[in-house]
């Protein structure tokens, strides 16, 4: 880790330390070990088991819409009730113990007690990294933001190689068992971001969880999305992050399910498709830890707007390549090229966007304004597994194509939410804001 620890201007003035950043840089990869341990991988193979390849896509797409349509709804009041409180750790430590207890059970008990502690984990996990977003500006400086978040995404998915390296070990048989590794893993990689990691504090606390706070913190969001002419470019900004992050979300789900049923088109057995799609997901991990190091000094350089511009650019490439494989039955190795693509990409994705968000954030309104932006990834998160049942269904399950040539026919569709997020973007801008006219510094 190469932050160094910034000296205070005058006495009381807030220190961001080399052990604070390191410690908020290992939590992303904590937290990275549950999204891609469970999330991504071996969940929707638990579930595939469970119910079969055919029916596998839309099961897995609507459990997941349902447990992202829970943080939805509470993004934007979990992101008040932050900045009302003193501090947003006890926030982070509490979603973070749930969505472990929870994780720690799967499999272990019936099919529907499953779906439920998996829906819930999900959404306790989003609103954890909801909170954790809103501590960038703790351990960050505006010269360094960009590098350190690109470090926090690179390092961040260094928790794939876990979760993935945890299931080679294992194995994938025992999926109750690799659950419990899971969760373990999460939970002792984030105790340090717990303990160290030091926030600046609200000046002005007020009461959390009364009715009133609750009100208040409704009607200021509502009041935020009407007059969004007050904050230049956010409501476009937000309208777009809805498409880019509907297809990304959605690829990152099913990426190991699409591997399972590529493989299997070209004659491999379960067996050997599971390791196949295994080694995709290596690959594309590789590839994004390597983005996310390079797109933060990309970010620092030329700023998180034109960063973005280019990583929603490469997306599209990567989803024409990924659909051609489904479609057309490319030979399974053109797959490792495309994981590559895609690792690069989503490492730029997240190194881009949470900078630009701050950038059309007042400083005093960080929880809410990032409430807005997990409620609007909530949202696709809803939307993106949602469209995909639905193209699975008219495309898989009547029948009418092969699962990996249906799987292609929605990478299109997710290829084309991108297309059309890139338009809306156009006319964002990543300028420093005055905020002098709401009465604050800019």
């Amino acid at each position: 880790m190469t932050a160094p620890a910034i000296t205070p201007a005058a006495p009381g003035a807030h220190i961001i330390t080399r052990r604070a950043v390191a410690s908020w840089i290992v939590y992303d990869l904590a937290n990275t070990i549950f999204s891609m341990g469970v999330v991504s991988m071996y969940f929707s193979q638990y579930i595939r088991n469970a119910v079969g390849a055919d029916r596998a896509d839309a099961a897995y797409g609507n459990i997941s819409a349902i447990s992202m349509a829970i943080i939805f709804v509470l993004s934007p009041l979990l992101g008040g009730m932050t900045d009302r409180a003193s501090r947003r750790m006890p926030f982070l430590i509490w979603s973070t113990v749930i969505c472990v207890a929870l994780t720690s059970v799967l499999g272990s008990v019936s099919y529907t007690a499953t779906m439920i502690c998996f829906i819930l984990a999900n959404a306790t996990y989003s609103a954890g990294l909801q909170f954790y977003d809103a501590m960038l500006p703790d351990v960050t400086t505006e010269e360094n933001r960009g590098r350190i978040g690109g470090i926090g995404v690179g390092i961040g998915y260094l928790g794939s190689y876990i979760a993935v390296g945890l299931g080679v070990v294992m194995g994938t048989e025992n999926l109750p068992r690799l659950f419990q590794a899971i969760a373990f893993a999460f939970l002792a990689l984030s105790i340090p971001c717990f303990l160290f990691v030091r926030e600046r504090g609200n000046k002005h606390p007020r009461p959390i969880f009364s009715w009133a706070a609750t009100v208040e913190s409704t009607r200021g969001t509502i009041k935020t999305l009407r007059e969004g002419e007050k904050y230049p470019g956010l409501l476009r900004f937000l309208i777009g992050r809805v498409f880019y992050t509907d297809a990304i979300n959605t690829v990152i789900s099913i990426m190991f399910l699409y591997t399972l049923n590529v493989a299997e088109a070209t004659g491999l057995t379960a067996k050997q498709g599971s390791a196949a799609g295994q080694k995709v997901m290596l690959m594309a991990i590789t590839f994004a830890v390597i983005g996310g190091f390079m797109w933060g000094r990309v970010v620092d350089r030329i700023g998180p707007k034109r960063t973005l511009d280019w990583v929603l650019r490469l997306w599209m490439v990567t989803f024409l390549l990924a659909a051609a494989m489904g479609i057309l039955g490319l030979p399974l190795p053109v797959l490792y090229g495309v994981a590559s693509m895609a690792g690069v990409a989503l490492g730029g994705v997240w190194s881009a966007d949470r900078p630009l968000m701050l950038r059309l954030t007042p400083p005093d309104r960080i929880g809410e304004f990032y409430g807005l932006y997990g409620m609007v990834g909530r949202f696709s998160a809803i939307t993106g597994p949602f469209i995909w049942a639905i193209v699975a269904k008219l495309t898989i399950e009547s029948g009418w194509l092969r699962p990996a040539q249906g799987q292609g026919v929605g990478v299109i569709v997710l290829m084309l939410l991108v297309v059309l997020s890139y338009s809306i973007l156009r006319r964002v801008t990543d300028e420093k804001r005055d905020w002098s006219h709401l009465g604050q510094a800019a």
